[in-house]
């Protein structure tokens, strides 16, 4: 048992002074995360400054509550425009129109066939005949850019037109 004494006696310097680095290192270390951690404090510090909030939690949950808002603002918006999109596919946009000489008589081309189309190709055609005596105006429904009733070359044409505008976005 004496001899273990001794062992431990002789070794005894060494790990005074091993316990002693260590002590040194943690300490060393502890001044060195004290130095950041007031560092990040006056950084906090700085950004918290002026924004009328006392702690970054409550600001991040005022954030929060705000990007809720936004979000339910952002949604309302997308279905105000998906309505007002399927709105105007049905409004009557594409226009052509065809003005011609009816009865082969001298004067100007005082007669038109009008064809007004929505993006689904339903509308309307209107052709005014007008010769010395009398006008005529005649309304024939558009479905598919078909009708039920038989359409004239210049009603044909007029449909023609209306749909090419719609693919190329010319105007009259």
């Amino acid at each position: 048992m004496s001899e273990l004494n001794e062992l431990i006696m002789e070794q005894l310097h060494w790990f005074v002074v091993g316990m002693v680095m260590i002590i040194l290192i943690l300490w060393i270390t502890l001044i060195v995360q004290g130095a950041k951690l007031r560092k990040m404090r006056r950084r906090y510090d700085a950004i918290m400054a002026g924004s009328g909030v006392e702690d970054l939690e409550s600001l991040l949950v005022q954030l929060k509550i705000q990007m809720d808002e936004i979000e339910e603002g952002h949604a309302s918006h997308q279905k105000m425009l998906d309505t007002i999109s399927g709105s105007l596919k049905g409004m009557k946009s594409k226009v052509g129109i065809v003005r011609y000489n009816a009865f082969g008589e001298r004067g100007n081309e005082m007669s038109f066939s009008l064809a007004i189309l929505s993006e689904e190709e339903e509308g309307i055609v209107l052709t005014g005949l007008h010769n010395r005596e009398s006008s005529f105006v005649y309304a024939k429904p558009l479905k598919d850019g078909q009708s039920k009733y038989p359409l004239s070359p210049e009603e044909k044409e007029a449909v023609t037109l209306a749909l090419q505008e719609g693919k190329n976005g010319s105007t009259l």
